[in-house]
C-alpha cells in the first residue's frame, strides 16, 4: 500500500514539475514567436531562430531531469552515437504510446536538431502548446480528401505546396522532423482489426512519410529509423511518471533517403506502388528488430 502510495506522490510531483516547466518556457517562446512575426529582417529572425530551438532544448532537458531523477526507468539506446545535430532528418519510429514521445526526447535532445512534427491545421487551438507549436515553426498541413478534391480540382496540389512553403524556413538550420508511420498508436486490437501482416506491428501509412518527403524534398539528409521496446508491457505516461516502467530498449539506425523516394504518391500510381514497397520492407526490418529487442538479455 506505502508502495502504490509513493509511486502515485512521485508521478503526480513528477507531473506537476513537467506542467510547471512547460508553462515557464512558453512565454520566452511566444514572445520570440510574436518578434519574428513582427519584424521581417532576415537576420533578427534567424537569431530568433537560434533562440527558440535553445529554449525548446532547455526544455526538454529540464523534462528529461526530471524523467531521470522521479522514474528510474534504465534507457538502453543502440546506434543513437552516430546522429549529429548539424544534419537533417527525417525521424521514424513505431507508436505504442504516449511514453514513446518522452522517449524520444529524452534520447534525442542535443544529439540531433529538436525534434518538430507535422501537425493538423486544427492543433494550433490546443491551450498554450498550439501557440507554442507555431513559435517553434512546427509545420500545421492540411491535407484535402479525395472527394474533396474531386470537387474542388483547383486546389490539387495545393497542400503539398503550402506544407513547402512552410518548410522553406528549414533550409538554412538543421531540423528533425518526426513522423508515426502506423498512424495511432499499437493495440491488440487494432492489430487484429487489420490483419496486420507483422507480429508487433501495425500497418505502416505511407501517405504521411510520402507527402513529407514531397514537401521537403533535397533539404533531409537521412532517415532516423527508431524501433521502441517496452520489454514489460506497453506503459501509459502514468506508468512511466510513477515509476512502474523498469526498462525500456531503444534500437537506431541512420540510413541515406535515396531520391527515388521523392515523387508524387498520390496521383502517381506506379511511384505509390513502389513507395509501399519500400515502407513495408523497411517495416518487416523494423518487426524483426522488435521481436529480438523482446527476448530476454537483449
Amino acid at each position: 500500500m506505502a508502495h502504490k502510495l509513493f509511486g502515485r506522490l512521485r508521478g503526480s510531483l513528477s507531473t506537476l514539475l513537467i506542467v510547471s516547466n512547460t508553462l515557464f518556457w512558453f512565454t520566452p517562446v511566444l514572445s520570440l514567436g510574436l518578434a519574428k512575426l513582427i519584424v521581417p529582417l532576415k537576420a533578427f529572425r534567424s537569431g530568433c531562430n537560434w533562440l527558440l530551438d535553445g529554449c525548446a532544448t532547455y526544455w526538454i532537458s529540464f523534462n528529461n531531469l526530471v524523467q531521470k531523477v522521479f522514474s528510474g526507468t534504465r534507457l538502453h539506446v543502440v546506434g543513437v552515437d552516430k546522429a549529429s545535430p548539424s544534419e537533417w532528418y527525417m525521424v521514424v519510429a513505431n507508436h505504442q504510446s504516449w511514453v514513446d514521445i518522452l522517449v524520444l526526447q529524452r534520447i534525442f535532445n542535443r544529439k540531433i536538431p529538436f525534434l518538430k512534427f507535422f501537425l493538423k491545421k486544427e492543433l494550433i487551438w490546443v491551450p498554450f502548446l498550439g501557440l507554442a507549436w507555431w513559435a517553434l515553426d512546427f509545420p500545421f498541413m492540411r491535407r484535402y480528401s479525395k472527394k474533396f478534391l474531386e470537387r474542388h480540382p483547383h486546389l490539387k496540389g495545393k497542400d503539398i505546396e503550402t506544407t513547402r512553403k512552410a518548410c522553406a524556413k528549414f533550409r538554412h538550420i538543421p531540423v528533425s522532423v518526426m513522423n508515426f508511420v502506423e498512424g495511432t498508436r499499437f493495440t491488440r486490437g487494432k492489430h487484429e482489426q487489420q490483419g496486420s501482416p507483422y507480429r508487433h506491428l501495425l500497418q505502416p501509412k505511407a501517405g504521411g512519410i510520402a507527402f513529407t518527403l514531397a514537401a521537403m524534398g533535397d533539404q533531409l539528409h537521412r532517415l532516423v529509423d527508431v524501433t521502441i521496446c517496452y520489454p514489460n508491457g506497453i506503459p501509459t505516461f502514468w506508468d512511466y511518471v510513477c515509476g512502474r516502467v523498469n526498462e525500456v530498449r531503444v534500437k537506431v539506425r541512420i540510413l541515406p533517403i535515396d531520391r527515388t523516394l521523392v515523387g508524387d504518391y498520390f496521383n502517381n500510381p506506379e511511384f505509390q506502388q513502389t513507395f509501399q514497397q519500400w515502407l513495408n520492407c523497411l517495416w518487416s526490418e523494423k518487426d524483426k528488430t522488435l521481436a529480438e529487442l523482446h527476448m530476454p538479455g537483449q
